[in-house]
């Protein structure tokens, strides 16, 4: 059984920051559950845009208010607690952020953790 709480992985190698951002890994592949979870912030008045060409990701909002933008055809959904959005084709994405808005996403295969988005807005594939 993995029994992890937010408290625990602060400021460790499971806590990340970009410049809009920050990923707390509360499950990584290491972890052997075939996906990784985070609990993930993104700060108001940022955009940030993203493309995980090499990942699946399920989102849930739990805190906050952004929109995303699907960039490859411009259709814009808001983004409010109790809402989830998953990206399920690889979707290109922007992400604009109203309110400081926490996530719980889900990514498939798993992240190592050491992942940073690249100048595509993706993750690498990673090994352990």
């Amino acid at each position: 059984m993995i029994v992890r709480s937010l408290k625990s992985i602060a400021d460790s190698d499971r806590d990340v920051a970009g410049e809009t951002w920050r990923s707390r890994r509360l499950l990584l592949k290491k972890d052997g559950m075939g996906f990784s979870m985070h609990d993930t912030l993104l700060y108001a008045g940022t955009v940030t845009r993203m493309w995980y060409k090499n990942h699946l990701e399920a989102v849930y909002c739990i805190e906050g208010r952004a929109e995303i933008e699907e960039l490859d055809n411009g259709t814009v959904h808001q983004i409010e607690p109790g809402v989830i959005y998953a990206l399920n084709a690889h979707d290109r994405h922007e992400l604009r952020v109203f309110e400081d808005v926490r996530f719980v996403c889900v990514f498939n295969p798993p992240c190592t953790g050491r992942e940073t988005h690249d100048a595509d807005g993706a993750y690498p594939l990673l090994d352990d």
